[in-house]
């Protein structure tokens, strides 16, 4: 099982939504606004005066095979909105109850 972080400009929002319902998957929780810059060549997202973007970002915990496929997806997204930002993290999950 795996814990899968996204955090993505809000623009992305529904798209990273259709992406978890295409893929059946009905648990997740979402930050509607979060803060925070790329760590390479991220624009900052901080909700402010200069820097107005905000990020938002979703967890969801899926056996494995659905993560690749959902990581998958998130890849393809991202080159189609590289501008927007859009990050993921997966981490193995011991125990869900």
């Amino acid at each position: 099982m795996k814990a899968v972080f996204i955090t993505y400009g809000q623009s992305l929002t529904e798209p990273v939504e259709h992406l978890l319902d295409k893929l059946n998957i009905r648990g997740f929780t979402r930050w509607n606004e979060t803060q925070g810059r790329g760590g390479e060549q991220g624009e900052p997202h901080y909700g402010t005066h200069a820097w107005p973007s905000k990020n938002a970002s979703t967890l969801t915990v899926v056996g494995d095979d659905v993560a690749r496929h959902l990581l998958n997806a998130l890849r393809l997204l991202n080159e189609q909105a590289d501008e927007q930002g859009l990050s993921a993290f997966a981490w193995t999950v011991e125990e869900k109850m």
